[in-house]
């Protein structure tokens, strides 16, 4: 039987990774538990991403980030992260996917797909890039239907429909033109999204204005069939010849998991219940932190507002380990 951790952490980004840094800080036994590889979702980002934020609001436990370009690309934060996470020799297990956690008086138990651990803290930094949000329509599950944007390559000479208006959608629909696709918008809104990088908006605005990229405003996919797609637009039902459903929607976290664990959420965002000061959730000793605090309002946690999630955790459990 495995000792009793002092900490277990539940998820290897960069916020579990800081979480990780304060644990060795103060001594404890803890292990952190990931079900992918190390930074999972900042894996499996668009190989050409880059980040909306310098490289220093990307540090963690104020460890340099050093960068050749005005904003960090993908590539560069999985070296960073990887360097921090080596470096300091923490102590992650990687593929191992936790499967249920449990309050038994005063300590956890923690079930992964590996084995059994008992620990007085838990630490949930999942983030939410493991659910997309579904079309749900007819065809939704066609091979041809992708919810995950790596490359455009696969897409070059092919007709290509990508929904969405968010970063990721603009970015892939550009990426994909200039490898020689063509690129249909389906976007539910009346406009290219707000919170879109500002140096993209006016590329992505620009290639819809000139007719390089097609573009349906206010409208929304009905049916996916093998070779066209039906979409419901502000001037009618229109048949468009397809050969990939590239849709970019957004992702969730696993609130399933949350509630199985004992964390309250709230009905109107399925923001979960904790302390914003220690961020403690409802049940005692389990920790939140990340975007993963913010329910379905995912775009108000970022690695560089939730960097402190990491230091407020380690406070409180400091205080009463």
């Amino acid at each position: 039987m495995n000792s009793i951790k002092d900490v277990l952490i539940i998820g290897a980004g960069p916020i579990g990774i800081a979480c990780a840094l304060e644990c060795k800080k103060h001594n404890w036994d803890y292990v952190v538990l990931e079900k992918g590889a190390l930074t999972n979702s900042l894996f499996n980002y668009p190989l050409n991403m880059t980040f909306f934020s310098t490289s220093e609001k990307l540090e963690i436990d104020e460890i340099p980030f050093i960068s050749s370009n005005p904003k960090p690309n993908r590539n560069e934060a999985l070296e960073y992260y990887r360097r921090v996470a080596t470096a300091n020799k923490l102590n992650i297990n990687l593929y191992e996917k936790v499967i249920s956690v449990e309050k038994k008086g005063d300590v956890f138990s923690v079930t992964s797909e590996k084995q059994a651990y008992t620990a007085k803290k838990v630490i949930v930094c999942t983030g939410f890039y493991d659910l997309p949000k579904m079309l749900n329509v007819e065809g939704e599950l066609l091979p041809k239907v992708l919810h995950y944007y790596k490359e455009a390559h696969p897409y070059s000479m092919q007709m290509v429909i990508v929904v969405g208006a968010s970063n990721s959608s603009v970015d892939a629909a550009l990426e994909i033109w200039r490898k020689g696709g063509d690129v249909t918008m389906v976007v539910r809104g009346d406009s290219i999204g707000d919170r879109v990088k500002y140096w993209v908006k006016p590329d992505i605005e620009n290639r819809i204005a000139e007719g390089s990229i097609k573009a349906f405003f206010n409208s929304e996919i009905v049916k996916i069939e093998a070779d066209r797609v039906i979409v419901n637009t502000s001037e009618g039902q229109k048949t468009i010849p397809n050969d990939y459903v590239v849709a970019l929607t957004g992702y969730k976290p696993n609130f399933e998991f949350l509630e199985a664990m004992g964390v309250t959420l709230s009905e109107e965002n399925k923001k979960p219940i904790y302390n914003s000061d220690t961020m403690e959730s409802n049940v005692d000793g389990l920790y939140l932190a990340g975007v993963i605090c913010g329910g379905t309002e995912t775009h108000k946690w970022f690695i560089e507002n939730s960097r402190i999630h990491a230091k407020q955790i380690s406070k409180d459990i400091a205080s009463n380990l």
